[in-house]
C-alpha cells in the first residue's frame, strides 16, 4: 500500500471553495456519457479532496493508457541527465543495425526530440502500419515508413514515436522502463508496485499499458508542478518541466471535431498544453492536471469518450473554486464536501437476484451470440446456494470467465481477476448483468434472452489492447 500522497488538509485552508468542489462532483455525475471512478486535487502541497467510486478503490492500479505517456518522457530525461541519451541524435543512431535498411533521408534526419514531441513529421497514426511493417521489431517497421514532411515540422499523435522513445531509454539503460524509474522516481516519490503492459519483443510499451493508481498520478503531477523537487530532494533535471510542458509543435486543427479546445493547445514532451496548466490523458478520462497559476494537481479516472466535456467540467467548477487566500467560517462546507466524498459510488444495475420464475429453464439454457467474433460467445448459468454462478466463455481456448451474482449491489471478486458484477433479472426472460473490469475503465454489458437463448455482448468503452474479457486486467509478471 502507498503512504497518502501527500498532507491532508480541509480545502478551506488552502483556498479551496467546497462548495466549487460539490459543483463539480454534481455537473460530473449528471453528466450523460461521463462514468467518474477517482478524483484527487492537491493545492498547495496538500491534499484537499480525494474520493473513489465504488467499486473503484483507492489502492486499486488503474490502466493509464497513454498518461503513460508522461511517465515514459520522464524516464528519457532522467536518462539524459545521466548522459544515456541525447534529443538531440538520430533516432537511428540507437539503432545501428537497422542502417542498411533505413534509407528514406527524412527517417534519417529524425531526432530523438521529434519522438518525444510527437513530431516524426508523419502526419498520421502509424502503429498498426509499423507493427505490420516488422512485428518482430515495431522500431524499424515505424523507421521504414517514410515521413510526410520533415522531421519537427508537423503534429501527429502517432504511438510508434514515444514507443521508439521507451525503446531508446530500455536500450541505454538496459532494462525495462519500470526497473529505471524504480530508485529514481516511483521509489522517491512513494509509489507502490505498477504493472506496464510489454509487446513480443518483451519491452513495455511506453505509448501505453502502464496501471497504476490514481494515488501515483497525483504524486507525478505534485513532482512537475514542484519543478521536480519532491521533499526537498531534486529528482527531475534542472529546467526539464519547463522544457516538458512548454508546447514544441502546435496542434491546431488535429481533432476533427472544433469543440475540442484542449487538443488545440500545442504538444510538450509527452505532455498536452491545456487552456490552463498543462497535462498527461490517457483514452476514456485518466488525467494528470497540473496548474501551475493555481498551484494545484487534479488527478482522475473515468470512462468515457467525451473527455473535453470533463475538461470543460473541470474549467467550469473547479477552477473558480481556487481562491488566493484561506477562506475563514467554512467549516460546515467542508465537513459536507468530506461526506459527499465518502460515499461516492457506481449505481448498480437494476434486475432481482434470482428469475421471478421458471428458474428450471433458466438453469438448463446456454445463451449464445449470433453475432461476428465479440467479447463473450456463450454464458451459461448454474444456481448455488448464495446466488447463481454466471460463466463467460469466448473464442479462444482458456477464455472462460466465472462471474457471481444474486447479492445487491456490486459484488466484488479478485479471481480469476478483480471484477465487480451487478445486474439480474428485469423480466421473467430476461437477465442483464454489467461487469466492471476494476483495473481497467471497462465495462461488459450483458443480456441473456430465454425466449430465443441469444447473447448479447458488448463493451461500454472498447479496450485498447484487445477486447478478451480475461485479459482486462493489470499485466503481473517480473520487471
Amino acid at each position: 500500500m502507498n503512504a497518502p500522497v501527500l498532507s491532508p488538509s480541509d480545502p478551506a485552508a488552502q483556498g479551496v471553495d467546497a462548495s466549487g468542489v460539490l459543483a463539480f462532483l454534481d455537473a460530473l455525475e449528471a453528466a450523460p456519457g461521463i462514468e467518474p471512478h477517482s478524483l484527487m486535487i492537491v493545492r498547495h502541497g496538500r491534499l484537499v479532496a480525494s474520493g473513489w467510486w465504488a467499486p473503484y478503490t483507492p489502492g486499486r492500479p488503474q490502466l493509464l493508457y497513454s498518461l503513460s505517456k508522461s511517465f515514459t518522457g520522464t524516464a528519457a530525461a532522467l536518462a539524459e541527465a545521466e548522459g544515456l541519451l541525447d534529443f538531440d541524435a538520430p533516432v537511428i543512431s540507437y539503432f545501428p543495425e537497422f542502417e542498411a535498411d533505413i534509407t528514406d533521408p527524412r527517417s534519417r534526419a529524425m531526432l530523438v526530440r521529434h519522438v518525444a514531441s510527437m513530431a516524426s513529421g508523419h502526419e498520421r497514426e502509424t502503429v498498426e502500419e509499423a507493427y505490420a511493417r516488422d512485428p518482430e521489431e515495431p522500431v524499424r517497421g515505424f523507421l521504414l515508413l517514410p515521413p510526410d514532411r520533415d522531421p519537427g515540422t508537423v503534429f501527429a499523435y502517432n504511438q510508434p514515436a514515444t514507443y521508439t522513445l521507451a525503446a531508446i531509454v530500455q536500450r541505454v539503460t538496459g532494462g525495462s522502463l519500470t526497473a529505471y524509474l524504480r530508485p529514481r522516481l516511483l521509489d522517491p516519490l512513494g509509489i507502490g508496485e505498477v504493472f506496464w503492459r510489454r509487446d513480443r519483443t518483451g519491452r513495455e510499451l511506453g505509448f501505453s499499458g502502464l496501471h497504476a493508481t490514481t494515488d501515483a498520478v497525483a504524486r507525478l503531477g505534485q513532482l512537475y508542478l514542484s519543478d521536480g523537487v519532491w521533499e526537498g530532494e531534486r529528482l527531475l533535471p534542472q529546467g526539464w518541466v519547463a522544457r516538458a510542458s512548454r508546447p514544441h509543435i502546435p496542434t491546431a486543427g488535429f481533432m476533427a471535431e472544433a469543440d475540442w479546445e484542449d487538443w488545440q493547445q500545442g504538444y510538450g514532451h509527452q505532455f498536452w498544453i491545456s487552456r490552463h496548466g498543462y497535462r498527461g490523458d490517457g483514452a476514456y478520462g485518466q488525467f494528470c492536471l497540473v496548474l501551475p497559476e493555481q498551484d494545484a494537481v487534479i488527478a482522475a479516472t473515468a470512462a468515457t469518450e467525451r473527455m473535453q466535456e470533463f475538461l470543460n467540467l473541470v474549467w467550469e467548477h473547479l477552477l473558480p473554486a481556487f481562491g488566493p487566500e484561506p477562506l475563514p467560517g467554512r467549516e460546515a462546507a467542508d465537513a459536507e464536501l468530506q461526506e459527499r466524498l465518502t460515499r461516492l459510488a457506481l449505481p448498480p444495475a437494476p434486475g432481482s437476484s434470482a428469475p421471478p420464475e421458471r428458474a428450471g429453464d433458466w438453469a438448463a439454457a446456454e445463451f449464445t451470440s449470433s453475432g461476428e467474433a465479440g467479447p463473450a460467445r456463450a454464458v451459461g448459468l448454474a444456481p448455488d446456494a448464495d446466488g447463481w454462478t454466471l460463466t463467460l466463455t469466448g473464442d479462444r481456448e482458456g477464455d472462460r470467465l466465472d462471474l457471481r451474482i444474486g447479492e445487491p449491489g456490486w459484488t466484488v471478486a479478485e479471481e480469476p481477476l478483480p471484477t465487480a458484477v451487478s445486474g439480474g433479472w428485469t423480466d421473467v426472460g430476461t437477465l442483464t448483468v454489467e461487469v466492471v473490469f476494476l483495473e481497467t475503465p471497462h465495462r461488459l454489458a450483458l443480456t441473456c434472452s430465454l425466449a430465443d437463448r441469444s447473447l448479447t455482448a458488448r463493451w461500454r468503452t472498447e479496450p485498447l489492447h484487445g477486447g478478451r474479457p480475461t485479459a482486462q486486467r493489470a499485466p503481473r509478471g517480473s520487471v
